[in-house]
């Protein structure tokens, strides 16, 4: 089991988000242009534990090499259940470089772009702070 996912399924953000590269790349999906460093994507990793509901994960796929991870999850958001998938890429320290979310279906993708406009004053504050 990745280490990322121990640590999300032992809600323990601190753990999570020391495996992030300083200067990882957050993918979302719900927004147009990637997200660079780590300050932001530790604030983005808690505003999605803050949206997430009933949040697990469901299996793990990992290529032979060990540096590409796909985590496949469900959890609810306003009130709709949503199917995902975190790729993880490792660099050569083995932290997480690349972290791209997708999701599924529409009506869920659109409740969790409605949820994280709601906490991106909150997410712009905790990354400016460089919390992470």
């Amino acid at each position: 089991m990745h280490a990322f996912r121990k640590a999300v399924e032992a809600g323990d953000l601190d753990a999570a988000t020391e495996l992030l590269a300083d200067d990882v790349v957050f993918t979302s999906p719900v927004a147009f242009k990637p997200y660079p460093g780590k300050p932001v994507t530790a604030a983005i990793l808690r505003a999605v534990f803050r949206v997430f509901g009933d949040f697990r994960y469901e299996r793990e796929i990992d290529d032979s090499g060990g540096r590409d991870h796909a985590l496949v999850f469900t959890a609810t958001v306003g009130g709709r259940q949503i199917q995902g998938c975190d790729f993880l890429h490792l660099d050569e320290d083995g932290r997480i470089d690349e972290f791209t979310v997708m999701v599924r279906p529409l009506s869920a993708a659109q409740a969790l772009a409605a949820a994280m406009a709601e906490e991106f004053p909150r997410i712009r504050q905790e990354a400016a702070a460089g919390l992470g």
